[in-house]
């Protein structure tokens, strides 16, 4: 190859890089100019839904377009997630995953997409805990004499969940494996029916919502013990945490974040996590956020990937170590 023609290659290469940064900076510029989807892979009315409508009117202010919220529930969250991960990297799609995110990938022996390599990370949004309850029946008034109550009844105490592999579920076996304990998990179609039977007596005890069990708990009809996460949460400060109280390091929580499929300019996504934490600074935001039981995180792109990478290998040991089948 000529030195002419190396040195023409070469000019054509460079103009074209700068072509495509002149782009991306104008792309970055002018974005938003349209409306922006926010696919949230739940059915209305849940966690991840109600968090999304709490913040988006703010954030379509600030973006200058509307936010249109796209419900497509169904197969623990991973029908949304699939079609947001197949969405055209332009930053118009954004994906609202919760904590099922995380352990999808032990659950299902196929998934139609990677939960890590299909999308980029834009923020956590909100963390919320668990709060541990008790049927009122059950002689335990803290964590150490539940621990104690277990150990002597192995296999007697039972807990409900949303069903196999749910958040709550998982909740209650990583406390099994950290306080050394053997309890039965009892799977049902939703937390709302496992409440029920919990409110009957049929149950000894639960790791719910604390937003849903607060008047329950209000009501005397509960006996909280503890919440999961390290911190005490907002909505009932004087509960002590499970980590606090006797399993030290017990950690684990219902969270929501914002992800964008792979590809997405660093620019626009940059922009969406700014915009988001400039949302959720707002006081009136925090305080619908903290009445639905949850608390504002608003954390970098960066710390939200490795967070999601961290809760994969976790929760894929608790999985393993459970004894928790797989899905076809």
């Amino acid at each position: 190859m000529s030195r002419r023609l190396i040195f023409g290659f070469s000019v054509l290469v460079l103009s074209f890089v700068i072509f495509a940064n002149i782009e991306s900076e104008v792309s970055a510029q002018t974005y938003p100019n349209k409306p922006i989807r926010f696919i949230v892979p739940f059915a209305p009315g849940g966690i991840a839904d109600v968090v999304a409508r709490v913040i988006t009117p703010k954030l379509s202010e600030s973006l200058g377009q509307p936010i249109v919220i796209d419900n497509r529930g169904g197969a623990g969250g991973t029908l949304g997630t699939d079609i947001a991960a197949k969405s055209p990297p332009d930053g118009y799609t954004f994906v609202v995953p919760a904590a099922s995110h995380t352990t999808t990938p032990s659950l299902y022996s196929k998934l139609s997409f990677d939960p890590v390599k299909d999308f980029v990370a834009v923020g956590q949004v909100v963390s919320a805990p668990w709060a541990l309850v008790v049927h009122p029946s059950v002689q335990a008034k803290s964590v150490k004499e539940f621990i104690e109550l277990a150990k002597s009844k192995p296999g007697q105490l039972n807990f409900g969940s949303a069903g196999n592999g749910s958040s709550n579920h998982l909740a209650g076996e990583l406390f099994n494996i950290m306080a050394e304990v053997k309890t039965v998990h009892v799977p049902y179609k939703g937390s709302g029916p496992a409440m029920v039977d919990l409110l009957g007596g049929h149950l000894s005890f639960m790791f719910d919502a604390i937003n849903t069990s607060i008047e329950h708990i209000r009501a005397g009809n509960l006996r909280p013990l503890a919440v999961s996460t390290l911190k005490r949460s907002r909505i009932a400060p004087d509960l002590p945490t499970i980590s606090e109280s006797g399993v030290p390091g017990y950690e684990s929580a219902t969270w929501i974040g914002i992800l964008a499929p792979a590809g997405t300019p660093k620019e626009i996504v940059t922009r969406m996590n700014n915009e988001i934490v400039k949302v959720l600074k707002l006081p009136d935001i925090r305080d619908r956020l903290s009445k639905q039981g949850t608390e504002p995180v608003g954390s970098t792109p960066e710390e939200f990937d490795k967070f999601v990478k961290a809760e994969i290998a976790k929760w894929a040991k608790v999985i393993k170590d459970a004894g928790i089948p797989r899905v076809n």
